[in-house]
């Protein structure tokens, strides 16, 4: 089945692009969403629940801050999995000290056994200027290391801007 990596901006509709794709494929399989977003405040738990009421009941939702290779281990060929999202994910490893570099690879591995569908939806964060802070810069460097990796990995790469999509691999 195929490994989609699909990158844009903040608001740019990539979530909605991977979701309607994964939903043009659910036919006869399961739809499931990895959400790796943590409510650490009343704000953030407003866009969850919104985000899963606006995804209707046709999905399931499994909650995977720190470990989608997990997540992924889980679920099978017929399943048609969004992963939302990766630049998320990146933080919450960032912020609880883990080692990036052994879960990237730990999550390019996972994404090569996993036998569904699959897309995995990011935030590009190379397009603007060079952070004024350690920690950012370092962000910013860790996105670009994994989705370069991913991108080599998958059948398909989307770039997303304003709601319109450009096909990169």
């Amino acid at each position: 089945m195929p490994f989609n990596l699909v990158l844009g901006g903040a608001r740019s509709g990539k979530s909605a692009f991977a979701q309607g794709a994964a939903e043009a494929l659910a036919a006869d399989g399961r739809l499931v969403m990895i959400a790796t977003a943590q409510a650490f405040d009343s704000e953030m738990a407003e866009r969850i629940a919104r985000h899963q009421k606006d995804r209707g009941p046709a999905w399931t939702t499994l909650e995977a801050p720190l470990d989608i290779a997990g997540a992924l281990a889980t679920l099978g060929a017929d399943d048609v999995v969004v992963v939302d999202c990766l630049t998320l994910w990146l933080s919450n490893l960032m912020l609880g000290e883990q080692d990036v570099a052994t879960a990237a690879a730990g999550l390019v591995e996972a994404v090569g056994r996993f036998e569904g569908a699959l897309w995995l939806v990011s935030n590009e964060v190379g397009f603007g200027i060079v952070p004024d802070n350690a920690l950012a810069r370092r962000f910013r460097d860790e996105a670009g290391r994994l989705h370069q990796a991913l991108a080599q990995a998958a059948d398909a790469v989307t770039l997303v801007v304003a709601g319109l999509t450009l096909r990169l691999k």
